[in-house]
């Protein structure tokens, strides 16, 4: 169970609702202390507040779902292959230089399937995200996946991915030793599994970084993610000159669930409960689960060939529509 953890953060256009809660939870203090009856003003201010909520998270703009995608308390990959994994076993390295603790993975059963799992691992608090360097592989980190993608390959067993990361890492270092080719052959792993591949963006899917673990059968996203060429800052420090702008750029880039779906680049929407995913960790991560079921029973009907022709179909039709 994850929700043991306490929500302590409210975002920027969350503080109406942090107000309500306050006063909830002060007047439930005062009920115990005092034992005074005031059932019937909590029930109203938790009213107030659920409409509230229901209010705010029906028209988010693509700004303010970036904040959401990036909550600190929202489930990240390793939650998800707790609630989602057993009899898991992770795997380590990518035999050639070290290993990478931004690319979680191993081997585990996915509702009794054997499966190979990855994930891009942000951590939890301080000590767990700079461990994981915040969820930003190095290139180990992506020749590590794709060396699971074959693995998986070579004994037949699907790969289930889970993305949340800004993007890979920048530094000088990383580069040197072959980011890009890393990034390319993980993307290549994955359009030649002759396995299903299913990627899920969890949180945010940034560029390359992302899409080295999301070249799948099935890309699911969750309603409030993020999947995106570039961060909002990152476009708005080029195009204007100041990452101030990312308002901006987070409505250009159509960076959003709804917005990726209407294009055709991802395959589902999976809903989050009311106040987003950090709300309800297990019920967005059994919410998950449902969904990889749902688009995995029907590609493991298909043999490789089958696959993989309709794996190169799917991304070589994206786009296409634009250009006639």
């Amino acid at each position: 169970m994850l929700d043991a953890r306490p929500m302590r953060h409210f975002l920027e256009f969350e503080k109406p609702i942090a107000e309500l809660e306050g006063k909830i939870e002060e007047l439930r203090k005062m009920s115990e202390a005092d034992g005074l009856n005031i059932a019937d003003e909590i029930a109203k201010l938790t009213e107030k507040t659920d409409k509230q909520l229901r209010a705010t998270y029906a028209k988010l703009t693509p700004w303010q779902k970036t904040q959401v995608a990036r909550h600190p308390e929202r489930p990240k990959a390793g939650d998800y292959l707790r609630g989602l994994i057993t009899d898991y076993e992770p795997l380590a390295g990518d035999r050639a230089f070290a290993d990478d603790l931004a690319v979680i993975g191993g081997l585990g059963r996915f509702r009794g399937r054997s499966v190979v799992v990855l994930g891009t691992e942000k951590g939890n608090d301080t000590e767990s995200r700079v461990k994981h360097n915040f969820g930003m592989a190095k290139p180990e980190g992506y020749r590590k996946a794709r060396r699971l993608i074959e693995l998986a390959g070579r004994f037949g067993i699907p790969v289930l991915t889970f993305v949340d990361t800004s993007g890979a890492f920048p530094g000088i270092d990383a580069e040197a030793r072959g980011q890009a080719e890393a990034i390319a052959r993980s993307i290549e792993a994955c359009l030649e599994s002759p396995v299903p591949v299913i990627a899920t963006i969890i949180g945010e899917g940034g560029s390359g970084g992302a899409i080295a673990l999301a070249a799948g059968d099935a890309v699911l996203m969750l309603e409030h993610a993020i999947y995106s060429v570039i961060s909002p800052e990152g476009c708005a420090a080029i195009l204007w000159k100041d990452a101030a702008q990312a308002p901006m750029a987070a409505e250009a880039l159509k960076l959003t669930a709804e917005d990726l779906k209407r294009l055709e680049l991802i395959d589902t929407i999976v809903p989050e409960p009311l106040g987003g995913a950090h709300r309800d960790c297990d019920a967005t991560i059994a919410a998950v689960g449902d969904a990889i079921a749902a688009a995995l029973t029907p590609l493991l009907a298909l043999d490789a060939a089958a696959l993989k022709a309709a794996r190169r179909e799917k991304f070589l039709d994206m786009g296409r529509d634009a250009l006639t």
